[in-house]
């Protein structure tokens, strides 16, 4: 199996493939499937392919016509997944994978599928949500601000938390900030053995929040492309 990290061209080809996903069903995009790659990594226990998989081609999780490429789209799902494990094992950077948008476009619309994405993985995988450790708070609010509010459903105290951090102030501050929530999470539900350093994290009482509904998370917008985030 080719565990090589996706190229651009391979990211152009998976696009592509998930652009050939017949309706109804409703397949996430290349952003909003690197967001949700990133949710089932961060599970506390190991989420096996044969039960996400079937997510990324359909928000209901409804099977590919016999017809399909699955095999191939398959694939580089899965060295993508293997890209981020590594990385969140390693608590090695990486480049979330972002729509390249006007350069007048405010940060958190050009982040908000890749957060969709990783919020849908969260409904579907709740064990993560479960765990009460007041050191989610920080890091969620830094991915879950880029919701509006109101979406937020019995968050309050989530999105008090929100409303003390200041916005980013460019589109690359705001793919740090995904990164970085992303290993604060890691430390509590992929924690490194002792002797390894963890994430600077600051404790803030963990909520109990419904997460925002997600079932167009992968909506393409008009004239962008994926691209990785610099």
């Amino acid at each position: 199996m080719n565990t090589n990290p996706l190229t651009d061209a391979d990211i152009t080809r998976l696009q592509s493939l998930l652009d050939r996903v017949p309706e109804p069903l409703e397949p996430l995009d290349a952003v909003a499937l690197d967001g949700f790659l990133a949710g089932v990594v961060l599970q506390p226990q190991t989420v096996p392919p044969t039960q996400w998989l079937r997510w990324v081609t359909d928000l209901e999780g409804r099977a590919l016509p016999a017809a399909y490429p699955a095999a191939e789209l398959h694939a580089l799902v899965r060295r993508r997944h293997a890209e981020i494990e590594t990385a969140v094992a390693e608590r090695d950077w990486f480049d979330p994978w972002i729509f390249e948008l006007d350069e007048d476009a405010p940060p958190s619309e050009a982040v908000l599928p890749w957060v969709a994405g990783f919020a849908a993985a969260m409904d579907l995988f709740p064990a993560l949500m479960a765990i009460e450790d007041p050191e989610l708070v920080e890091p969620l609010a830094l991915l879950y601000r880029h919701f509006d509010p109101a979406d937020l459903e019995d968050a309050d105290a989530l999105v008090a938390v929100i409303e003390t951090l200041e916005p980013a102030e460019d589109l690359a501050e705001a793919v740090q900030d995904l990164v970085r929530a992303l290993m604060l999470i890691a430390d509590v539900s992929r924690p490194l053995p002792r002797d390894e350093p963890k994430a600077n994290a600051k404790p803030n009482t963990r909520p109990a929040a419904k997460r925002p509904a997600t079932k167009r998370a992968g909506a393409q917008r008009q004239g962008a492309k994926p691209r990785r985030a610099s």
